[in-house]
């Protein structure tokens, strides 16, 4: 059972931040990619997802940020992830995707990092 993905946006310098809250999962990822290229089609190459509030990361979830870190990287930018909590971090581990994402603890620590 999913309530969808709920966001805030925020511009923040030349950065778009993405507050997310709720479950990531197959049902809710179209709504959040159809967000997120819109940003992309206009112009936005750098993207922070803030999951401070997620509770759930699904494999539909984690195969958006996987292509639109691949889409932003090609176009010079980037995606970055922040505020992880430990479930989540352990899905992410768990497919071994650590190694591909940008993952910072802190929204601050992240947003320095563009």
């Amino acid at each position: 059972m999913s309530n969808g993905i709920k966001f805030e946006l925020e511009e923040k310098g030349h950065v778009s931040l993405f507050r997310l809250e709720g479950r990531l999962d197959a049902t809710s990822s179209p709504q959040l990619e159809i967000k997120l290229q819109e940003k992309v089609d206009a112009g936005q190459k750098n993207i922070l997802l803030d999951f401070g509030r997620v509770d759930y990361l699904s494999s539909a979830g984690m195969r958006l940020l996987l292509s639109m870190t691949r889409r932003l990287k090609g176009d010079g930018g980037q995606l970055a992830v922040c505020s992880l909590n430990d479930d989540v971090m352990e899905i992410i581990k768990v497919a071994g995707f650590e190694r591909i994402l940008n993952i910072h603890p802190t929204e601050t620590t992240a947003l320095d990092s563009f």
